[in-house]
């Protein structure tokens, strides 16, 4: 994932409900040309300041994976995060996750991972929450929105390309799929260099802050089609990891089910995706193992 816009500055915020309870965390990203990135995501039962940090991964994970090096200020309400991001987590780690009165640090693992993706790149900034600030009340509304199980409308720039996946799907993929299901006298190469160059035709459609997306009916048949073989073979995937026993990490994980590494680990340690249930296993080093069970046959072992 690359970007061609630098990124100036982040806000990040988290929210709870009752915490623990249902939260949900915000990002929003600046960019030096005036335009704006928003991520955001839910989990069912968590505490606040798990979703703070949760937003500030997320943040972190953008930048990284866009390949930057210029420096960025990261602004939060949570002197909390930038405390144990900034100053604490040095001492836990010398002392072994284990706080001044002996106990364990909580949250050790979104820590972990907030300390392996921190670099002097970025500058920690306190901002006071619900106090005007713009990035900070949008976060703070995105994270809100969330928590309550509504799913917010968010700003995305158009360099990031709903078609990527499909353009780099091979030539060979989309000549088979398309003529498996379509049985009109139609030149099948003519047919790939078409969908191609409609898909992008609408990468390029969108110059504003704004992404255009058209939605499943309004594209093509051909490209339908396409997106349908992709889903078959995503799902074959999963179901061989499910049959093998195979533990993948998070990235793994979220590229499989074509999302943000952070709509992953934000989503707590078991839930549901499609066919499968999804279980945290265990962390290996730097990596978080997960596990995928069938869970139509869990239902169908438990019903007998």
């Amino acid at each position: 994932m690359s970007y061609q816009r630098t990124i100036q500055s982040i806000y990040t915020d988290g929210a709870c409900t009752g915490n623990p309870g249902p939260g949900g965390w915000g990002v929003v990203v600046y960019f030096s040309d005036g335009s704006i990135h928003e991520i955001g995501d839910a989990s069912p039962k968590t505490t606040n300041n798990k979703m703070e940090m949760q937003a500030a991964i997320a943040a972190l994970q953008f930048l990284k994976a866009s390949g930057q090096t210029e420096p960025i200020t990261l602004y939060t309400d949570s002197e909390y995060l930038i405390n144990c991001v900034t100053k604490w987590v040095k001492t836990w780690k010398r002392k072994g996750w284990k706080k001044a009165d002996g106990n364990p640090v909580l949250n050790q693992d979104l820590l972990e991972e907030l300390d392996q993706l921190n670099s002097s790149q970025i500058k920690w900034q306190h901002v006071r929450g619900h106090a005007g600030n713009e990035g900070n009340e949008r976060c703070d509304a995105i994270a809100r929105a969330f928590a309550d199980g509504k799913t917010p409308s968010l700003r995305q720039v158009s360099g990031i390309n709903p078609f990527d996946a499909f353009l780099r799907t091979s030539t060979e993929a989309v000549v088979a799929s398309v003529s498996d299901c379509n049985h009109e006298s139609t030149i099948i190469n003519k047919n790939t260099q078409d969908i191609s160059a409609l898909a992008s035709e609408i990468t390029m459609m969108d110059t504003s802050n704004h992404s255009t997306t058209l939605s499943h009916e309004e594209l093509p048949r051909e490209m339908r089609v396409v997106q349908l073989h992709n889903l078959v073979e995503t799902l074959r995937i999963a179901d061989e990891i499910a049959e093998k026993g195979y533990l993948i990490t998070s990235s793994e994980l979220a590229d499989l089910m074509d999302v943000h590494a952070s709509a992953v680990t934000s989503r707590g340690d078991q839930w549901r995706w499609r066919n499968w249930i999804v279980s945290r296993v265990r962390r290996e080093g730097n990596q978080i193992l997960w596990e995928l069970e069938r869970g139509d046959r869990i239902k169908d072992e438990n019903d007998e």
